[in-house]
């Protein structure tokens, strides 16, 4: 039996409302009770009284073995971070005056980076002169993104930080065509021959 207040769920005397609705494990709903009455029948059998809607009025707590709801409840948040994709952001650094195999092989990166599902900041960094010349970093990024927009869209549009153009790019997704829609069209198209 717990009789400690662990991360912020209030367990037992710790609960500060006088009355409680209260709900049991495996027998469902007891309705409005004393505080002392809940936790003397939690206690009868060797169970905690949990407050699990704090806010209701009453309070709802729940009569269960708390140790065992803790492990659910880790359970669950386990599963969630398993299913869930981190997006990372990666970031591409060129130079205005790139050669054309230079950029066949960023542009290879980009694409890869894109089909993995994360962002890619397309960085243009400006030496010396070529602040005069912030143009050709415009074309250059303008270029990336036209031959990327089948793949891409532009979440953040080209940019002057200092010396350094950017702009960030989102994968696309793309809708993948299911077993059932092939057979639709296969079967539209023999149909029409």
């Amino acid at each position: 039996m717990a009789t400690v207040r662990r991360d912020g769920e209030r367990i037992n005397q710790f609960i500060t409302a006088s009355e409680v609705r209260v709900v049991h494990d495996k027998k469902g709903s007891l309705g409005i009770m004393n505080i002392k009455d809940a936790i003397a029948l939690a206690r009868e059998e060797d169970s905690d009284l949990v407050e699990i809607v704090p806010n209701a009025n009453p309070p709802v707590c729940k009569i269960i073995n708390y140790g065992k709801y803790k492990f659910e409840l880790q359970k669950k948040n386990k599963e969630a971070k398993k299913k869930q994709k981190l997006v990372q952001l990666k970031e591409i650094k060129m130079r205005p005056q790139i050669s054309v195999h230079d950029y066949n092989f960023k542009m290879k990166h980009i694409r890869e980076f894109l089909n993995e599902g994360n962002k890619v900041k397309i960085t243009i960094m400006f030496r010396g002169r070529e602040m005069a010349h912030t143009e050709f970093g415009h074309d250059l990024v303008d270029k990336i993104i036209k031959d990327l927009e089948n793949e891409a869209s532009t979440e953040k549009p080209p940019k002057m930080e200092g010396r350094n153009l950017s702009a960030v790019l989102n994968p696309v997704n793309k809708t993948k065509k299911t077993s059932s829609d092939a057979d639709k069209n296969e079967s539209r198209e023999n149909i029409e021959e």
